[in-house]
């Protein structure tokens, strides 16, 4: 019922955000004579704020054509590589004419970015794809908005989150990929690269957990606290809905993204409340800088997507309330999760310390699970006067983090083929990062990193040389 008294608020409140769009227009237009009228910019204000504050927030588009690459325009065009029912894996395929560039590019790691199911579409993490793109090949998985899938297609379970992710490593290839997670994707993540090893399957070269609930609890957010203050059943009977007649997904239980958003917004109102007023003192002044990045974090922010019921409840009840992988006790489909069980793939994890949603500890004890990993394949860092979303967006993910990041990548990245240097400079000094246990491997990690990329400059000035010269240089050699 409560899905259905949504969507009949939405329909009641269209005609009203259509006039407030409209009137906000008029006043705003200087060709308007409605622009002439004595107090014009505070009604083109208010009715745009009236008009946010109302309007559907659609599934927003990632809206990356391009990046600027060493003096070089990189279009970018987005693929679809493999569609599943509730996801789908997206490529950001690049170009270039520039022969040099296309064998750099052709060199550079690939990573598949792992998103969030947990109420906002992929397109949350713009940011983090568009700067990997500097200097990577980037997947990401998007996933799809379940009341646009119809119940015939069936069930979506955590199990199958597991098994889509499997499937997207073996797709693009384990022994040359890295995998970054953001949020709450680290748990099924790491599952589905603990059960590959478990196999004996190649796994990918490394994989990064940012700010995820791999054992919530540690440092335990309300998020948390909510999650083990309510039963199971309370969850069921409070917070799933049935999709109604005008979507696709007609007849299927979710929990809807709109009570999902009322959660975001709860936790920080006095923030939100603040952040519209602000724009509204922005529309005032004219600063159009200002009142456009507030909507552009809106027009995101606000577009939220349905998730299947089965698949919620089994992450409340397996992540947030039996603790199952931090336990040892998570199976999926009769095998067990075993951390310990992962030799081959380097770690980093990542935290923010403002984090109100994945506490402290909760991400850097993927570390304590990972048993199997070699002490100089870890990495952990933590982001000084950082939250949540400011771990992959941003300017401290892109100044700070994304640095640490890629060098971290680089160092377990296989050697290019055509022998390219990696003549990118250290990342910024761990001044701004606070280390986690892991501190000494990475200091020294980071010395075999520059020292690699002396051998990769050498290795480079060495292929120019004639072919005469290279010639009678393994000639000496065989000779000596």
């Amino acid at each position: 019922m409560l899905y259905q008294l949504h969507e009949f608020q939405r329909a009641m409140l269209s005609p009203l955000t259509a006039w407030a769009q409209a009137a906000s227009k008029s006043f705003a237009n200087p060709s308007s004579p409605f622009s002439l009228m004595p107090g014009a910019t505070r009604m083109a204000a208010a009715y745009e704020l009236l008009y946010r504050l109302g309007k559907d927030y659609e599934k927003p588009e990632f809206n990356i054509h391009q990046i600027v690459k060493d003096g070089h325009n990189i279009p970018i065009v987005e693929q679809t590589i493999v569609e599943k029912p509730f996801c789908r894996l997206l490529r950001f395929k690049r170009y270039s004419d520039d022969a040099e560039a296309v064998t750099q590019l052709k060199d550079e790691p690939v990573v598949l970015v792992c998103a969030p199911l947990s109420g906002h579409h992929s397109t949350l993490l713009r940011d983090t794809v568009r700067t990997l793109l500097q200097d990577h090949k980037v997947y990401i998985t998007d996933w799809i908005d379940a009341r646009m899938v119809p119940v015939e297609v069936g069930p979506f379970h955590l199990h199958d989150y597991v098994e889509y992710i499997q499937e997207f490593i073996r797709h693009i290839g384990a022994r040359n990929l890295h995998v970054v997670s953001v949020c709450q994707p680290t748990v099924p993540v790491l599952a589905a690269i603990s059960l590959m090893a478990s196999r004996g399957e190649d796994t990918p070269l490394t994989m990064t957990m940012m700010g995820g609930p791999i054992d919530a609890r540690r440092s335990p957010t309300s998020v948390n606290s909510l999650a083990t203050q309510h039963s199971l059943a309370w969850f069921e009977n409070n917070v799933i809905h049935t999709v109604p007649a005008n979507y696709p997904g007609e007849g299927r239980q979710v929990y809807p993204g709109f009570l999902q958003h009322t959660g975001f917004v709860a936790m920080n109102p006095e923030r939100h409340a603040q952040s519209h007023w602000d724009f509204y003192q922005s529309l005032l002044r004219g600063d159009e800088d200002d009142a456009d990045a507030h909507r552009r974090f809106y027009d995101e922010y606000n577009a939220v997507l349905d998730m299947a019921a089965e698949y919620y409840l089994e992450t409340i009840r397996i992540v947030f309330q039996e603790f199952r992988l931090a336990e040892g006790t998570w199976d999926v489909n009769g095998e067990r999760v075993r951390p310990q069980d992962i030799t081959r793939t380097a770690l980093m994890t990542i935290e923010g310390e403002l984090d109100d949603i994945s506490g402290s500890g909760q991400t850097h004890v993927a570390h304590e699970l990972c048993t199997g990993i070699p002490q100089d394949q870890r990495r952990s860092l933590t982001a000084e006067k950082c939250g949540h979303y400011g771990i992959f967006s941003g300017r401290r993910w892109r100044t700070i983090i994304y640095p640490q990041l890629r060098d971290f990548i680089r160092e377990h990245a296989p050697e290019p083929k055509n022998g390219a240097a990696k003549d990118r400079t250290d990342a910024p000094a761990a001044t701004t990062l606070a280390a986690v246990p892991a501190g000494k491997p990475q200091v020294e990690t980071a010395k075999a990193a520059v020292a690699k990329r002396a051998r990769a400059k050498t290795a480079t000035a060495a292929a120019k040389r004639a072919t005469g010269v290279r010639a009678k240089a393994v000639r000496t050699r065989k000779a000596a």
